[in-house]
């Protein structure tokens, strides 16, 4: 993808297996992820310490929570407690959560 919110350019690095937040080309937070064919297993969200406290991680969760979304195949497994506790704040978005 890559998709622009204000300065922020949020891009899907699939051959790395996660999302990336980047602003003015500085890496601000990722979101790391396994992905078995049905079932995205967002595995670490994670902020650089210097840009920490902005919501960052949040901007990175919720754009790749809307492209998983967008394409309609798969659930998402939040292993991630940053992930998970992102799904409790939008409980809009808990039908796209894995069945256990």
């Amino acid at each position: 993808m890559p998709a622009e919110s204000c300065e922020f350019v949020l891009s899907h690095e699939r051959d790395a297996s996660r999302y990336t937040l980047m602003r003015d080309g500085v890496l601000l937070s990722a979101l790391d992820y396994r992905d078995d064919g049905s079932t995205v297993a967002m595995t670490r969200a994670f902020t650089v310490p210097a840009h920490r406290g902005h919501g960052y991680a949040g901007l990175v969760v919720e754009g790749a929570v809307a492209d998983i979304e967008s394409r309609g195949d798969r659930r998402i497994d939040p292993v991630c407690w940053y992930v998970a506790e992102w799904f409790e704040s939008h409980p809009d978005k808990k039908a796209l959560l894995r069945q256990r």
